[in-house]
């Protein structure tokens, strides 16, 4: 089945039936339905090289996959990658991914829109005044950020969660069960996500004059092993805290087996809430001690990138009504919280 036989039996132009394949707005959601149908019918797939000429197109999403010698494979990052991979296969969108270092991202993304083999692209794990949003602005192809970058002006498409309003709500939660010592294991401190967790849990305390222990403190990669020791540390220390703040459930993973190895139980001795990001393979309700969360997914926000980036690269702009979009968490409470210990 080529695009002409299909032309013919749906009695469509050839036009709209590549329109609809491709999820151009004009086309209305019926008939791109009829179309997607019938296409998944009679096996029909686009040529992708005649679609490129006659778009213009290439028919790919562009991304930087973060290398670095010092960390392992990162769970969250795939995670968001299986969302936005479901939506680019609902609308016939490729993948070219470059790994880089760190220093070298600039450079790729600008390898990548002159190559011509993408038609947009995401930026991801945002820093302080983040020098790639700008350079960005000035290239020719969309993008949308996923996070946002403190210190800079928000001119630019994003989807961010409320990382501060997230971890403001846990410690309050926390400091009404009556803790008072806090530590927190948290993500590298030059992202921009670790410094609004920040931001917000020092804020909570604050509005009780308190303030957090720069020995509770741990900013690193957020795996297992790293949970581990950070925790082993701050417990290895002269006050121990009564309330953690873990900013992954991998982190806090590692975290429950130092607290396991230290005899102190979960709820009881220690409270601990963790950022659920939804992962499928660590569910923090199968913990045993089901964890405190504050919920929200990586694949629903990739998802929810890759609709809007494609959506940009038919229209040439960002069609929704709000360029910035700002997710709210809910505090999911299970066992691994409760008031603080007596003596406290």
């Amino acid at each position: 089945m080529n695009l002409k036989e299909l032309s013919l039996m749906l009695g469509l132009s050839q036009t709209t039936i590549s329109r609809a394949i491709n999820g151009y707005p004009e086309v209305n959601e019926e008939t791109r339905q009829r179309v997607l149908k019938a296409a998944k019918e009679t096996g029909y797939r686009p040529n992708r090289a005649a679609q490129r000429l006659a778009t213009g197109k290439a028919g790919s999403i562009g991304l930087i996959m973060p290398v670095s010698p010092d960390h392992a494979s990162d769970i969250h990052f795939a995670e968001f990658q299986g969302g936005l991979a479901e939506v680019a296969i609902e609308h016939d969108f490729h993948f070219v991914i470059m790994p880089a270092r760190v220093e070298d991202e600039q450079e790729a993304i600008r390898w990548l829109v002159a190559s011509g083999s993408v038609d947009g692209y995401y930026l991801a794990y945002m820093r302080e005044n983040d020098p790639r949003i700008a350079m960005a602005q000035s290239l020719s192809l969309p993008f949308i950020v996923h996070g946002r970058s403190y210190g800079r002006a928000t001119d630019y498409a994003f989807l961010d969660v409320d990382n501060e309003g997230a971890f403001y709500d846990a410690t309050r939660f926390l400091l009404q069960l009556g803790h008072k010592r806090f530590a927190l294991l948290n993500g590298p401190a030059d992202l921009d996500f670790a410094f609004r967790r920040k931001q917000g849990t020092e804020r909570a305390l604050a509005e009780q004059g308190l303030a957090l222990d720069p020995a509770h403190i741990r900013n690193t990669f957020m795996g297992d092993e790293q949970g581990y020791r950070g925790m082993k540390e701050i417990l290895s220390g002269p006050q121990r805290p009564t309330a953690v703040l873990c900013a992954s459930t991998v982190l806090a993973l590692g975290a429950v087996r130092a607290l396991n190895e230290a005899r102190l139980k979960l709820g009881v001795d220690v409270s601990l809430i963790a950022h659920d990001d939804e992962l499928p393979l660590l569910k923090p309700e199968n913990f045993s001690v089901p964890l405190t969360t504050t919920r929200s997914s990586l694949r629903q926000a990739g998802k929810r990138v890759a609709e809007r980036l494609i959506a940009m690269i038919h229209t040439g702009t960002d069609m929704q009504p709000q360029q910035q979009e700002l997710w709210k968490v809910d505090l999911v409470v299970r066992s691994s919280t409760g008031p603080a210990p007596a003596a406290d």
